[in-house]
């Protein structure tokens, strides 16, 4: 199995970029402390943010619930003659032939009539899969019945680059499941964390001239500071399964690089302006499996007197993937890293340090070779 393996070193400020449902920072015991954690999916999405402005729209997908309103637009767009509630029962039609489950949304409020349609979970579909749907319910508008075959292969075909990465699961029609070729890891700590408390107060500006003293709001805000470990894998042969093409695959893999590389989730960044960069890129190639190299920070690292935690980090990665490449000979195939400060030096023990751009093309070069390869194989 071909994949690309990428590995993050990446301080964080004080802030608060994934928090649970208490409003605190998430959290994860690891090595037996407790460190910071932002989930997978919060930088998942992140990641697919990112493709905005990069990708064209029409390679990419729409996640939502409101997939009835989403093809009866469509439908309106390619036949306006419709009209709105003729778009709307033949999205539904479409959609059930599908084999998606639908059903009305509660309303929101006592004696206010119900929403369009929605399915009960949300469903990732391409754009070229919406406007096929379309399509194909325009074609039927005048037949009781629309053939499943057809709008399961509607819905199932031409997948977007988003959805060709991270998947889609549809619970009640495993037949248009997508397997995701993108793993994300959820971001830790290397070091111990315990969360931090501010507490603020806020001033009526009304009342700031009166003689009547005290804050016109007060509150708190949890946050803790780290230097986070990020990883995560791109399958190359599954990628290229999803979206049949090898150009689109190459820059399917390019694009998900440079997104989860400058991303960031946006949780609370109004409130601590904690957005970074990493301060170490370390990505490898490999034609063995996916290794996560967590295991480094398994000991947290401590601050040396004088030292940096983020160098003590960096010398741990460069250790311990060069122990686990010659414990399992896993070496990878090709290794090249992005260093934006001297404090990570080490980490061109790795691989050459280059910029940014020269690693998205690079990995561009990789895929290639890979996909040729596959070819050959095959």
């Amino acid at each position: 199995m071909k994949c690309i393996d990428i590995h993050i070193l990446q301080t964080v400020p004080p802030s608060n970029l994934n928090r649970d449902d208490t409003g605190s920072p998430k959290t994860a015991i690891y090595g037996g402390v407790q460190r910071a954690r932002v989930s997978s999916q919060a930088w998942k999405r992140a990641t697919r943010k990112a493709f905005d402005g990069r990708i064209k729209p029409a390679d990419l997908g729409v996640r939502t619930k409101r997939v009835v309103e989403l093809v009866s637009e469509e439908i309106l767009r390619q036949s306006p003659g419709v009209g709105a509630e003729g778009a709307v029962e033949l999205a539904k039609k479409v959609l059930v032939a599908a084999g998606i489950t639908l059903s009305a949304p509660k309303p929101k409020k006592k004696g206010e009539a119900p929403g369009l349609d929605e399915s009960g979970y949300l469903l990732f579909l391409a754009r070229h899969q919406v406007e096929r749907l379309a399509e194909l319910a325009i074609g039927a508008a005048e037949e009781t019945t629309i053939d499943k075959k057809q709008a399961k292969a509607a819905a199932d075909s031409s997948q977007s680059v988003d959805v060709a990465l991270f998947g889609r699961m549809v619970a009640d029609a495993a037949d248009l499941n997508v397997d995701a070729a993108a793993q994300v890891a959820h971001a830790l700590s290397v070091h111990a964390v315990r969360n931090e408390f501010d507490y603020f107060t806020a001033v009526d500006d009304r009342k700031e001239n009166e003689e009547e003293t005290g804050a016109g709001m007060i509150g708190t805000v949890e946050f803790n500071s780290s230097t986070l470990y990020r990883y995560a894998t791109v399958n190359i042969d599954g990628l290229r399964v999803n979206l049949g093409d090898d150009a689109a695959t190459i820059r399917a893999a390019q694009e998900f690089v440079r997104a989860f590389v400058t991303s960031m989730p946006t949780g609370k960044q109004n409130t601590f302006a904690n957005r970074t960069l990493p301060d170490a890129v370390v990505v490898q190639v490999r034609d063995s499996q996916p290794i996560n190299l967590v295991g480094a920070f398994e000991e947290p690292v401590e601050v040396p007197a004088g030292g940096s935690r983020l160098r003590e980090a960096a010398d741990r990665l460069v250790a311990h993937a060069q122990s686990v490449d010659h414990a399992y000979g896993t070496a990878p195939t090709r290794s090249m890293t992005v260093l934006a400060s001297p404090t990570v030096g080490t980490l061109a023990a790795l691989g050459e340090s280059i910029a940014l751009d020269d690693m998205i093309a690079a990995v561009g070069e990789a895929v290639a070779d890979a996909l040729v390869a596959s070819a050959v194989r095959a």
